[in-house]
């Protein structure tokens, strides 16, 4: 029976409490019902005093309104307790980094109704990368879509124009800094050696490498499975002033990147030469520390008189030689764990002038087979 008065209601089939509340329909110009659920009643009671508020007070029609206008703040706040439910950890600090850091400062004292194209475009400042600015704009048509789903409200995101910038190439090794970074990986052999030349094998990722365990090596049918990725990010309970980070071990960035690959016996007998009976092969009890892996990734470098470079420039390299020794693009997509083949030709295939010369050089020979049949 519904309590007199409040519209709440205990359900007898499923043994949950429903509340009703009115809100204005937009399309079918009249008043529907909406409901909220919960497992007790004052549960429901307080989500159903939050939807009614919310659906008197979220936007304003005229300005006498404003006084009733939510805080752009108050929403995003739910937005981030919300996603801390719904996504990976990591995506939670990224999100909350990049609202903290830069978004509330720029509409934190905004009234919702008032965060517009305007308004967000006069805020930020010029001197954010265009990437930051992606970012920003990111979150904040993040907060504006939760809002318009759990308020029933129609705000349009909000459209930014993108800054005409440069298309860079991304980098790979030449040859000949490959030939001496072989060489060192060769000489000298330690577990730091061993990592960077699985990860210039296979493709994988710093924190794929990091993570890697025993578990995941089958020596019978010769494969290594990819289940996990670790990465270090900061504390999301700890101010800026006294931020720090931890070690966090998740599943792969996607459900593709979870992925087995296939691996020779060269790969094996590497990976004999640090076989241990510590859970992780790089690692010990726990994962290898990336930034450890960085370190010695730039110490392997020196040694190998190659220019400074990020440890994911031996993803770019694997990726380009096997296009150029012939691999088909399928393949390839499934062992660097990509959900489309679009990715891997657009961002990790990189032919090298060398590469196009002697495809055009192989057009020129066609063309002289043909010249000489017609003689």
């Amino acid at each position: 029976m519904g309590r007199h008065g409040e519209n709440i209601r205990h359900r007898k089939d499923d043994d949950r409490w429903e509340g009703r509340y009115k809100v204005y329909h937009e399309e079918k110009k009249r008043y529907v019902y909406r409901s909220v659920y919960g497992h007790t009643y004052n549960e429901v009671k307080e989500k159903l005093s939050l939807e009614r508020l919310a659906a008197r007070n979220i936007l304003y029609s005229s300005p006498d309104k404003k006084n009733n206008a939510v805080l752009f703040s108050r929403i995003a706040d739910e937005w981030l307790g919300y996603i801390k439910k719904k996504c990976k950890y990591s995506t939670y600090i990224k999100y909350s980094t990049i609202y903290r850091t830069h978004v509330s400062k720029l509409l934190g004292d905004c009234l919702l109704p008032d965060v517009t194209d305007t308004k967000l475009q006069a805020e930020i400042p010029e001197h954010l990368s265009e990437s930051i600015q992606k970012s920003i704009y990111c979150i904040v048509n993040q907060v504006l879509r939760y809002t318009n789903s759990h308020y029933y409200t129609k705000i349009p995101p909000l459209t930014r124009t993108a800054a005409r910038t440069d298309k860079r190439s991304i980098e790979t090794l030449s040859i000949s800094e490959q030939t001496r970074l072989l060489n060192c990986l060769y000489t000298n052999t330690d577990k730091y050696k061993i990592a960077t030349s699985i990860a210039l094998c296979l493709g994988l990722r710093l924190g794929e490498i990091c993570a890697l365990k025993w578990s995941d090596i089958d020596s019978s049918n010769m494969t290594l499975t990819i289940n996990h990725t670790v990465q270090r990010i900061t504390r999301a309970d700890l101010s800026e002033e006294t931020a720090k980070t931890d070690l966090l071990e998740s599943d792969p960035k996607s459900d593709c990147s979870k992925r087995i690959i296939p691996i020779s016996c060269t790969i094996l007998k590497m990976l004999d030469r640090v076989s241990s009976d510590q859970p992780y092969v790089f690692g010990t009890e726990r994962p290898l520390e990336p930034r450890t892996m960085q370190y010695q990734f730039k110490r392997i470098l020196r040694e190998s008189e190659v220019d400074e470079r990020n440890f994911h420039i031996l993803r770019h390299t694997f990726a380009t030689n096997c296009v150029e020794k012939g691999i088909d693009i399928k393949s390839l997509s499934e062992i660097l764990g990509h959900s489309d083949v679009k990715i891997t030709l657009n961002r990790y295939v990189h032919p090298t002038m060398d590469a196009k010369r002697l495809q055009l050089e192989q057009l020129i020979h066609f063309y002289d087979q043909i010249h000489s049949q017609a003689l």
